[in-house]
């Protein structure tokens, strides 16, 4: 358990004695000169990785070089050595992303490759009880149904090809994880529980492209109506709200309402168009849906 002290104040307001402030101080140095020193020697992990990549420019090196370098964090998590950890995790980070770019780009981006990077980045996050090792699989996951990023000149894109896909496999990947989290311990549950949320999102990115959209087949034809999706989605958004709600669930609450605006907003837009009158109330609807969300978290927070 870390807990962050104010010790002017507390030696100011008498609540520690100099004493205990010396050694407060002490030992804060210690461990601030520890988190240093672990940077430093991971800044040159990557310092040297990047140079070994740089002279030998193939997907085979980075592979190579990041297994090595996973393995060894590994290690030494493993070992024990809190004072390491931070080393380690840097290491684990560095060598999963090194090894999974590796992979992808031998193998061309295939389906398989895909699946095996999945696999690496679940296997790591389990062994290093990484929570962002588990997003960065559920993200993979997601590249091998075809959703992608993109970016040109201040313009950034959102590409999901399967929309129905998405919906179906990231809920029963969320709603999977979720029941799996409950009987895991605290410290892996933590790593379902960040996969989960991860699977929350792409559901409703999901959910958003096929609002505007619809499903397609490859020649176009309309498989399922941008309106289906539209009504579906605020179903869901609906029963997830009620959902949390009755069970204090505060997070899944919070992102139900962030889509919701998104859902109403985009639906608003659309049909409405952004006209001086339509923005006006939307900005207006938006600052009261605001404080109703604000109302809604105190009052979950007093009954947590």
């Amino acid at each position: 358990m870390k807990v962050t002290l104010d010790l002017d104040q507390l030696l100011s307001e008498g609540e520690i004695t100099q004493i205990e402030y010396n050694k407060l101080s002490e030992l804060a140095a210690k461990s601030t000169r520890s988190l240093a020193f672990n940077i430093l020697i991971g800044l040159s992990v990557i310092a040297v990785s990047g140079a070994s990549l740089a002279l030998l420019p193939a997907p085979t090196t980075a592979i190579v070089i990041g297994l090595f370098i996973l393995i060894a964090g590994l290690a030494l998590l493993r070992s024990g050595w809190e004072q390491w950890r931070v080393l380690s995790n840097i290491c684990i980070l560095v060598g999963a992303l090194m090894t999974g770019g590796g992979v992808v780009t031998e193998f061309k981006g295939s389906f398989l490759s895909i699946l095996s990077v999945t696999a690496i980045f679940t296997v790591a996050a389990i062994f290093a009880r990484s929570t962002l090792l588990a997003v960065l699989a559920t993200l993979m996951l997601s590249a091998s149904i075809g959703a992608r990023t993109g970016y040109f000149h201040a313009s950034y894109f959102l590409v999901i090809q399967e929309p129905t896909i998405t919906v179906i496999l990231f809920s029963l990947l969320a709603i999977g994880l979720y029941h799996l989290s409950k009987k895991l311990s605290a410290e892996y549950e933590k790593i379902a529980i960040a996969s989960a949320r991860a699977g929350v999102f792409f559901v409703n990115f999901g959910f958003w492209v096929g609002s505007l959209w619809g499903e397609r087949s490859e020649a176009r034809e309309v498989l399922i109506s941008d309106t289906v999706f539209s009504f579906l989605w605020a179903l869901a958004l609906l029963a997830t709200a009620i959902w949390s709600w009755k069970g204090s669930r505060r997070w899944v609450l919070n992102t139900v309402a962030a889509f919701g605006g998104i859902h109403f907003y985009t639906q608003w837009f659309e049909h409405l168009g952004a006209s001086p009158g339509a923005v006006l109330v939307a900005g207006l609807l938006a600052l009261a849906f605001a404080v109703g969300l604000r109302s809604i978290n105190s009052k979950m927070k007093e009954n947590a």
